[in-house]
């Protein structure tokens, strides 16, 4: 399964390592072009005089869209862990709308702002009820 997330959620890994713990194949590789990965992107194609547009149609956007498009289409579930940003939902989306099972992990409790369309999704609260809905799913 797919763990989706933020860069700079240091509870990435440690979801990935408890889903491998339980049993399950959890591909969390792309947390390794660090916290600052899309920071330093960004400023390197402005040093250029690129645009946005620009950024997104040259060679480092290509193969880091094309390796994690890989990869989520790979995967046959995705576990997003929040809090994550744009990215993440999109790349959640994207699996939901491939027909796999895509789950919301949501520690912090009651969101401050609600969103229905997270009824896409199995929205779960801690990494035990996770766990569980993982297995009850598919044991390992």
């Amino acid at each position: 399964m797919y763990v989706i997330g933020s860069l700079r959620n240091p509870r990435v890994p440690v979801v990935a390592a408890a889903i491998r713990a339980a049993g399950f194949d959890a591909f969390d590789d792309w947390y390794a072009a660090g916290p600052e990965a899309d920071d330093i992107w960004q400023r390197y194609e402005q040093q250029r005089d690129h645009t946005y547009a620009t950024g997104l149609a040259g060679w480092h956007a290509d193969h880091v869209y094309s390796f994690d498009r890989h990869h989520l289409t790979r995967c046959g579930r995705g576990v997003l862990v929040l809090p994550a940003g744009k990215s993440a939902h999109i790349e959640l989306g994207f699996m939901i709308g491939l027909g796999k099972p895509g789950f919301i992990l949501l520690e912090s409790g009651e969101p401050d702002r609600w969103d229905v369309m997270y009824k896409f999704a199995t929205v779960v609260y801690d990494l035990p009820q996770l766990l569980e809905e993982l297995g009850a799913q598919d044991p390992p």
